[in-house]
């Protein structure tokens, strides 16, 4: 299991939440707490909005712990909207290509969990991107392919709907060519205006998320895991919830893409 932050409100530096805290996302990528595996080593990423639509994005192989230039730039960079994601694989290989977030015109996507047997009907996984999206799909992930159909499910004009539909195609096929858990998902995505999360599971063992307002930067946290050891006032996000930051504002709605299944 992967770990992710993400961030939204008055710029701030990515350090504050990427390398600082106590328990930063690059200290959990050595020493997660709340995941089946404590080190996150096989590549980590950055997304973050700036002056234009499009997120600048930093991705690489190397163990977060280890690359001196990720510091550097979260030490300079400032921006109102990030997302980081530290990358344990589920299977696929280490890659520039299979490190989230994964970019696709203003939209953004992380992902944390897994889809149940993916190996096994990949290829018709694949099969559901369309033509005009299939060239942004450059590596082998479930993350990946499940960003595509939700962009191909109408992300623009219909966030929860296209990512219930984008969910609901890939776990009905995992329940029919795959294997349990069938579908275990955080995911934090966005287009430069919002940010939305997500925690769903087809077992009862969805992957922690939590978040936070801070008073003092105006701006909220959504992680994977607390950033300081030992704060309680972090809100943990119930299952089956979908979750829409705007600024300061919190909107979270019932995340049901088995309902979805059922109406097709």
């Amino acid at each position: 299991m992967c770990r992710w932050a993400a961030y939204v409100g008055e710029p701030i530096f990515l350090e504050d939440i990427v390398s600082k805290p106590g328990h930063s996302l690059i200290h959990q990528s050595h020493c997660a707490t709340q995941c089946h595996t404590a080190i996150n080593a096989d590549g980590f990423g950055l997304a973050w909005y700036g002056e234009r639509p499009e997120p600048g994005l930093y991705r690489d192989v190397m163990p977060a712990w280890s690359d001196p230039n990720l510091k550097s730039l979260t030490a300079q960079v400032k921006s109102p909207l990030f997302l980081a994601h530290v990358r344990a694989s589920t299977g696929t290989a280490t890659s520039r290509n299979n490190c989230h977030p994964f970019v696709v015109g203003r939209w953004s996507f992380m992902h944390n969990g897994q889809i149940g047997g993916y190996n096994a009907f990949r290829r018709a996984g694949e099969m559901m991107i369309p033509d005009h999206l299939y060239p942004h799909r450059k590596g082998a992930t479930d993350s990946e392919a499940l960003f595509l159909l939700a962009l191909s499910e109408g992300l623009d004009d219909d966030p929860k709907g296209a990512l219930e539909r984008a969910t609901a195609r890939l776990e009905s096929l995992s329940r029919e060519r795959g294997q349990g858990p069938h579908m275990r998902l955080t995911a934090a995505f966005s287009d430069g205006q919002r940010l939305y999360a997500v925690r769903y599971a087809s077992d009862e063992l969805a992957p922690t998320l939590y978040h936070r307002w801070s008073d003092t930067r105006q701006g909220r946290a959504v992680v994977s895991e607390p950033l300081e050891d030992g704060e309680g006032d972090w809100t943990p996000v119930p299952p089956g919830s979908f979750c829409i930051f705007d600024g300061a504002s919190l909107t979270i709605e019932p995340f049901a893409p088995q309902s979805r299944a059922a109406a097709a």
